[in-house]
């Protein structure tokens, strides 16, 4: 009998084994108006020492300066250009002739979003950041009709038009953004989170700080267990158009920080384990000339269509920095999450998966 016991139980445990290995999930991020050229070869000589754009200027220089722009990224972004650069992909430098483009051409947030979070542009009714409900069906709204995703989605993000890009009522995803509180079953952080939420002053109206929306995102993690989770930082973009290169350098190492705890955790946590893939974007780029250019984006101003991608997970081979010529576009994204999702996302206007992305 108790060999029977066992080996029944045994039989359970490889089962249920078995069953999470088949239950991929994804965490979909991305960061607001991060240029590639400070991901690639971290601070900007020419910003980093301008007192206009960064108080404090020898403190900055010994924080984040050196000669060589390779150990200048890795100073920037440690996580990125150790772990994920080692066990992932990154697409983007354009240096090496690998290119990631926004294929709208408004260049700025909300058509960047409906691009990556639809698979494409749509510069007819998407024109501005206008808190306007969206029109088009998101893959989060996709994914969540699917079977064994109900319910399973969320979404976080800390500007306050993301409710109605990714069109909350209609969609039945929940979306956390904003100066918005966690509301349900609440956990005793989140308690906290709510009431410290009232508490800090942030130095914008409808962004909040990204710490806020990174550990709100984390509750829900270790909670609610979600299959899918996107999740929008985005001090980098509102310190870029303030003209603080010293604070959107600090958020974007900040960031970097966000996605290695966020790595940290799912790895721990047998529900996500080798399960979870990561995928990384922006949403747009921004100017380089002159100098002033960086802060802005937009039709007007070319470079802001230059964007960078990521992905780490289980079935993405380590090919680390890609250095081939290649032309890819904001409109993949959406259709490469819903590859490592396994799901069938039928969207016609939809761009391909990014092929090199998963074993095949």
């Amino acid at each position: 009998m108790i060999k029977k016991l066992t080996l029944g139980f045994f039989l359970l445990l490889s089962l249920q084994v078995f069953a999470q290995k088949k239950s991929p999930k994804v965490i979909w991020i991305t960061l607001d108006g991060l240029r590639w050229q400070e991901l690639f070869t971290g601070a900007d000589s020419s910003l980093v020492g301008d007192s206009g754009y960064t108080e404090h200027l020898d403190d900055l220089a010994k924080e984040f300066w050196t000669n060589d722009p390779l150990q200048r990224r890795e100073i920037l972004m440690p996580f990125v250009w150790s772990t994920l650069v080692e066990q992932g992909q990154i697409y983007g430098n354009r240096e090496l002739g690998n290119k990631v483009d926004c294929s709208n051409q408004m260049r700025f947030s909300y058509p960047g979003y409906n691009e990556i979070l639809t698979g494409f542009a749509d510069d007819e009714n998407i024109r501005s950041n206008d808190k306007i409900l969206n029109p088009n069906e998101t893959l989060l709204e996709y994914v969540n009709k699917q079977n064994g995703f109900e319910n399973k989605v969320f979404a976080f993000g800390s500007w306050d038009v993301f409710p109605f890009i990714i069109n909350e009522e209609r969609s039945g995803v929940p979306v956390n953004a904003g100066f918005e509180k966690a509301n349900e079953s609440l956990t005793e952080r989140e308690r906290f989170l709510n009431e410290l939420q009232d508490e800090v002053i942030g130095p914008w109206g409808n962004v909040r700080l990204d710490v806020f929306t990174h550990h709100y995102a984390m509750e829900c993690l270790k909670s609610k267990k979600p299959k899918l989770m996107y999740i929008a930082y985005g001090e980098t973009d509102d310190y870029a158009h303030d003209g603080k290169y010293d604070h959107y350098l600090k958020s974007a190492r900040q960031t970097d920080d966000y996605i290695a705890k966020l790595w940290a955790y799912v790895q721990s946590d047998p529900f996500y384990k080798d399960q979870t893939t990561l995928i990384i974007t922006t949403d747009h780029g921004r100017g380089t000339v002159p100098k002033d250019a960086w802060r802005y984006h937009g039709e007007g101003t070319p470079e802001s269509s230059q964007i960078w991608f990521m992905a780490m997970g289980p079935n993405v081979p380590a090919l680390g920095e890609v250095k081939t010529n290649a032309q890819l576009y904001q409109n993949q994204v959406a259709a490469t999450v819903a590859e490592a999702l396994g799901v069938s996302y039928n969207q016609s206007k939809a761009g391909e998966s990014i092929p090199s992305v998963f074993k095949k």
